[in-house]
């Protein structure tokens, strides 16, 4: 078998071996799942009536329904992010359960391993994103740029989890515990939190709202906000004046970083964690 098709035939085994998981684990679908629907009560009805967001007027929903137009791009980029837990807690637990030990012994493609699990969650993610921009369109979310915008932006985020769960790929590699990657997975929350996700960074102390602008996350928001036309702050910071560019340069430098030294991690370190 050539070198391609091996890559091929062994990022589909990979990918297969992690979809039969999710069928297997119903209740960790069930979370996946129902995690967004939360985040829009929580974030959208418990906090939208007190945070006032320039530029969101009384859209459907009143006052609030302006705000979770400003919020609904951020749980978007939550959900990218949060493709850094589950692929880093997987990992890990491959390496201590000696399934890293059994795949590296044998004729298949590292990288194609490693591939197969992260188009996986790709499709997880996909699922996920169209269940959370459902429930935002039920709440007064709506895309106010044109379809070509709104699938630029989609599309975007797709990238940015894809770019996460290489982020966690190398993590769980290189940590090879289950409960020390489960305890680093709440290090990814602050990440989430220090962004315009949920709140205009103009508010923010000026140390906090430069960590905040520059934050990957934030360019990603930004551009989101931008493509669906939903409201956003006055951008004043440098990464927020170019979000698409930034987030794009972001993503491509977490892809050349993470993915090599993953599959390296993979193939030559990966029983270092035992």
């Amino acid at each position: 078998m050539t070198a391609p098709a091996r890559l091929l035939a062994d990022t589909w085994s990979s990918m297969l071996r992690v979809l039969l998981a999710y069928r297997r684990s119903p209740g960790l679908l069930a979370a996946s799942l129902g995690v967004p629907v939360v985040l829009v009560v929580v974030f959208g009805y418990v906090f939208g009536s007190a945070i006032a967001v320039p530029g969101a007027g009384s859209g459907p929903g009143g006052a609030t329904g302006g705000y979770r137009e400003f919020l609904m791009p951020g749980l978007f980029a939550m959900v990218a992010v949060n493709g850094i837990m589950p692929t880093m807690v997987g990992a890990a637990r491959d390496v201590g359960r000696g399934v890293t030990d059994r795949l590296r012994s044998m004729p298949v493609s590292r990288t194609g391993l490693l591939l197969g699990q992260t188009l996986a969650d790709l499709l997880v993610s996909l699922v996920v994103l169209a269940l959370l921009a459902a429930v935002g369109l039920a709440v007064g979310w709506r895309i106010r740029g044109g379809l070509g915008d709104a699938a630029a932006a989609f599309g975007l985020l797709l990238l940015f989890r894809f770019a996460m769960t290489w982020v966690g790929l190398l993590l769980g590699l290189a940590v090879g515990k289950e409960e020390a990657a489960g305890q680093l997975a709440v290090a990814v929350f602050p990440l989430a939190m220090v962004t315009n996700a949920f709140v205009p960074t103009g508010g923010m102390p000026g140390w906090l709202a430069a960590l905040a602008d520059w934050n990957p996350m934030s360019a990603v928001v930004q551009a989101g906000r931008e493509l669906f036309g939903n409201p956003s702050a006055p951008a004043t910071a440098w990464p927020m004046q170019h979000a698409g560019p930034v987030a794009l340069l972001w993503c491509a430098l977490l892809l050349l970083l993470c993915g090599p030294l993953a599959v390296r991690k993979f193939a030559t370190h990966g029983t270092s964690g035992r």
